[in-house]
C-alpha cells in the first residue's frame, strides 16, 4: 500500500502537468483558433507553428519541454529517492501530453515533452538527438521525419553515451526510451500515411 501511494504521488501530478495543453491554450484561448480543426489537427508545437507561426509556436515548445523536465526532476522526488520514480514520471508526463484529460484525451505527439523528460534523465543523449533532428530537418525540410528519426535514435544515443562518455545513466532508461520511441511513432501514423502519399508538408 505504501509503494502504491508513492506511485500515485508521482504519477498523478506528472500526468496532470503533462496534460496542460499549451498549444490549445495558445490557439483557442489566446488566438481564438482551435488547432484541432486546422493544419494536421494535432495539439503540438509543430502544428502551432504551421497554423499560427513562430511567435506562437516557440513558447508552446518551451512549455512542453519544460513540463517534461519538471516532472522528472521534481515530481519524481515525491516518491522518494528511487530511480524508478523518475522513469515513471517521464513516461506518465508524456502520456499526459499525448492524451490530455483537459481536451478529451487528445493531445500532441510527445516529441517536445519527451525531449524535456530525457533532458533530465540523459542530457548528453538528448543533445545527440537534437543534432540529428537539426540535420534531418535541414536535409528533408519535414518536421515529422526529423522527429521520428530523433525518437528512434534516442535509445541508441543513450547506449552510446553510456559506453563512450561513461554518463552513468541507468540501463533501464534505454528500455523506457524504446517504449517512448514506439509511442512517438504510433502518434505519427497519420504523418507516415501522408509521407507515403507524398502529401506531408515541408517547411522553409
Amino acid at each position: 500500500m505504501y509503494i502504491l501511494m508513492k506511485i500515485i504521488l508521482v504519477a498523478v501530478p506528472s500526468y496532470l502537468l503533462g496534460s496542460i495543453p499549451s498549444s490549445f491554450i495558445m490557439g483557442k484561448i489566446i488566438r481564438g483558433i482551435d488547432l484541432r480543426e486546422h493544419g494536421s489537427g494535432n495539439l503540438g508545437a509543430a502544428n502551432t507553428f504551421r497554423v499560427l507561426g513562430t511567435k506562437a509556436a516557440f513558447p508552446v515548445l518551451l512549455f512542453d519541454i519544460g513540463k517534461g523536465f519538471i516532472a522528472v526532476r521534481f515530481f519524481s522526488t515525491l516518491g522518494g529517492a528511487g530511480f524508478m520514480y523518475a522513469l515513471l514520471a517521464a513516461f506518465v508526463v508524456v502520456l499526459g501530453h499525448n492524451y490530455s484529460v483537459f481536451v478529451r484525451f487528445s493531445g500532441g505527439k510527445g516529441v517536445g515533452t519527451t525531449t524535456g523528460a530525457f533532458a533530465a534523465l540523459s542530457p548528453a543523449a538528448v543533445l545527440i538527438c537534437f543534432g540529428l533532428w537539426l540535420v534531418i530537418l535541414f536535409v528533408f525540410r519535414i518536421v515529422s521525419v526529423a522527429s521520428m528519426a530523433a525518437a528512434v535514435a534516442l535509445p541508441v544515443a543513450i547506449s552510446l553515451t553510456n559506453r563512450f562518455l561513461d554518463s552513468g545513466t541507468h540501463r533501464s532508461i534505454i528500455y523506457l526510451s524504446i517504449a517512448v520511441a514506439l509511442l512517438v511513432m504510433y502518434k505519427h501514423r497519420s504523418n507516415i500515411r501522408r509521407l507515403k502519399e507524398g502529401k506531408e508538408t515541408r517547411i522553409f
